[in-house]
């Protein structure tokens, strides 16, 4: 049903007159005509009668009013949950209880008004993608692995370089230390499950391999962090790495330690990622919050790979 035959008919109903409803939609009275003839061969009645005062509704053109006016207002409600300004902010982060999680929440607390989705996606291939069709408005990414730009139209900015911090279990032989230097860690085990092949996590560690001499084991399945603590809590072979602002909780019985790595500090770079011609006012509000809570980048004493942008 043309929705815009239908809302002329609803102009003509409370104007009641053919006349009138055409200046109050801006178009001729001849459009106007045209639009009620097809919207009653569409419904196969009659809509309006000509009175000496104007149009007058049928027993049908009144049974179809509110029914009009419902679809008008359906019409509405479908346009403003997409519309940029109505609908809520898509932000797509790497996990729940990440840095990036952190971000968000600290941006939800400061700007209680805006609606936010914050949904959680694969590979930032899948990220860009739903960044160029509209799915999402912004991501958080350590930008593109190697040899993969990401396009003109898609923008980035760098919003904090987060340290990595190692995570041990009390039995651990570098469980009592306030810190370890980085080269300390050639020959322990430090195992990551979950790192996929070809995204850029898996490229910024592969990095950090080649550049350490490190042994990084990402085998076996990835049943989430829980499964990851009790694992390391459990294993005194094993170590871990995690972000200095991650959030995990784990039962008092585990006794998990974090520890500072230095020398140099190998930090995550997070950077926000969003199309150029984003209109959603309150993708700038973010970037605004962003710029004025985050700093610390390229800090005396800290890595990041090569490929990563600038700051």
């Amino acid at each position: 049903m043309d929705l815009e035959a239908v809302r002329t008919f609803v102009a003509v109903a409370e104007a009641g007159r053919f006349q009138t409803a055409a200046a109050d939609l801006s178009v001729t009275q001849q459009a106007v005509s045209k639009r009620i003839a097809a919207l009653e061969r569409t419904l196969g009645v009659r809509l309006f009668t000509r009175a000496p005062r104007g149009a007058e509704l049928t027993i049908d053109g009144r049974a179809f009013l509110p029914h009009a006016r419902e679809l008008l207002r359906v019409a509405e409600r479908a346009s403003a949950s997409v519309r940029p300004g109505h609908r809520p902010l898509r932000v797509d982060v790497i996990a729940s209880r990440s840095a990036q999680s952190n971000l968000m929440r600290g941006f939800h607390r400061a700007h209680p008004e805006v609606d936010l989705d914050v949904l959680m996606l694969v590979d930032i291939e899948s990220a860009v993608a739903a960044l160029r069709s509209g799915a999402i408005d912004a991501t958080f990414r350590a930008v593109a692995a190697p040899g993969r730009p990401l396009g003109e139209d898609i923008a980035s900015v760098r919003v904090l370089d987060e340290p990595l911090q190692l995570l041990t279990g009390p039995a651990h032989a570098l469980a009592d230390a306030r810190s370890v230097p980085l080269a300390r860690l050639t020959g322990h085990r430090i195992w990551m499950p979950g790192i996929a092949p070809g995204t850029e996590w898996g490229a910024y560690y592969d990095d950090l391999v080649a550049e350490f001499g490190l042994t990084i084991e990402s085998t076996g399945p990835n049943f989430g962090s829980d499964a990851l603590l009790d694992t390391i809590a459990d294993t005194p072979a094993l170590a871990t790495f995690m972000g200095a602002h991650s959030r995990l909780i784990w039962p008092e019985g585990h006794d998990l330690r974090r520890i500072p790595v230095t020398g140099p500090t190998p930090v995550y770079p997070h950077s926000l990622l969003w199309h150029r011609d984003n209109p959603h006012p309150a993708l700038a509000a973010l970037r605004a919050h962003l710029a004025a809570t985050t700093a610390g980048h390229d800090a005396a004493g800290t890595w990041r790979p090569d490929w990563v942008m600038p700051r």
